[in-house]
C-alpha cells in the first residue's frame, strides 16, 4: 500500500465532509489493490437520513488510487428515494452537507474553475427540471455579474446577529454553505426567532417561522420597501439631472430541529 497515497486520500475523505471514522476501512480496501473499490457511509441531518457510497479507483500506469465521485442517496417525504452522483475535482469540492442541501433544494456559494483552470466564485442549485444522460439533475449557476450580494440583502431586515461582526460573518458562512440558518429577527423592540435560506435566483432570502411555514412567496416587506426607497431616489437624482441640463448616461425543507439556543445554528 502507497502510504502517503493512502494519507492523501484519508484527508480528502475528510474534508468532503466524511470525516475520520472511514480509515479503517480506506486501508483495508488499499491493501487488498484491487482496481476499484466502494466505501458505504451513514449519517443523519436533522431527521434525514443520508447514505452515501464513495468510488475509489486504481491508476493504470501505478499503485495510486483517486477518489472519483460519491453518490447520496436521500429518502425525499412521500417520494421515492433521490439519488445524485458528485464528482471530486482538484480545486472546491461538494461536501457531503452542501451535497444534501443541494439536493433539499437550497442554493450552495462555491470556488469553481472553468476550462482554463480560472477559479470563480458562483452560487449553484439543482434544476429538478433538466437531468444528464447518467440520471443526475443538473446544476444552475448564478455568478457574481449576476448581482445576488447576500450582505447587501441581509441588511434589508431587522437581524439582530448582523449588529456584531463575528456573528454576521458566521450567519453569512452558513447560508453560503446551503444551510438553514437560525436569526433573530427584531420587531418593535421584540426578538423573534425566524429561519432564513438563501435565494439567489431571486436576489433575496427565504423567510420561515418557528413552524419552518414560508413567511413570504418571493420578497419580504422590508425588501420591498427598501427597493421602494431606492428606486424614488434614483427618480428624485435623475430629475434633478434633467433640470440642470445634465444628460442621463448610457425553495423548502419540511422540517427542522427545534432545539433553542441562545445563539444562532444551522440546520
Amino acid at each position: 500500500m502507497n502510504q502517503k497515497n493512502f494519507e492523501y486520500l484519508l484527508d480528502q475523505v475528510k474534508y468532503t465532509g466524511f470525516g475520520e471514522g472511514l480509515e479503517n476501512d480506506l486501508k483495508q480496501k488499499l491493501e487488498k489493490g484491487e482496481p476499484e473499490f466502494k466505501i458505504q457511509f451513514q449519517t443523519m441531518y436533522g431527521n434525514k437520513g443520508v447514505e452515501a457510497t464513495l468510488n475509489f479507483s486504481k491508476s493504470k500506469q501505478s499503485d495510486m488510487y483517486f477518489f472519483n465521485s460519491y453518490k447520496v442517496a436521500l429518502q425525499k417525504e412521500n417520494t421515492d428515494s433521490m439519488e445524485q452522483t458528485f464528482y471530486i475535482n482538484r480545486g472546491s469540492n461538494i461536501t457531503l452537507k452542501e451535497a444534501f442541501n443541494l439536493m433539499e433544494g437550497r442554493a450552495v456559494n462555491k470556488e469553481l474553475s472553468n476550462k482554463e483552470g480560472k477559479i470563480y466564485a458562483a452560487w449553484i442549485q439543482m434544476d429538478f427540471t433538466q437531468s444528464d444522460k447518467n440520471g443526475n439533475f443538473k446544476l444552475k449557476q448564478y455568478h457574481q455579474n449576476y448581482g445576488y450580494d447576500l450582505e447587501a440583502v441581509l441588511s434589508k431586515h431587522p437581524i439582530k446577529e448582523l449588529s456584531v461582526e463575528e456573528y454576521k460573518n458566521s450567519l453569512k458562512d452558513s447560508l453560503k454553505k446551503g444551510n438553514i440558518q437560525s436569526a433573530t429577527f427584531l420587531n418593535n423592540g421584540v426578538e423573534q426567532k425566524q429561519y432564513i435560506e438563501a435565494n439567489p435566483q431571486f436576489k433575496t432570502i427565504n423567510i420561515y417561522d418557528h413552524n419552518m411555514q414560508r413567511i413570504d412567496n418571493r420578497q419580504s416587506k422590508a425588501e420591498r420597501k427598501s427597493e421602494g426607497e431606492s428606486q424614488s431616489s434614483k427618480q428624485d437624482n435623475k430629475k434633478e439631472k434633467q433640470t440642470a441640463g445634465e444628460d442621463d448616461g448610457p425553495e423548502i425543507p419540511k422540517s427542522v430541529n427545534k432545539k433553542k439556543r441562545k445563539k444562532a445554528h444551522a440546520i
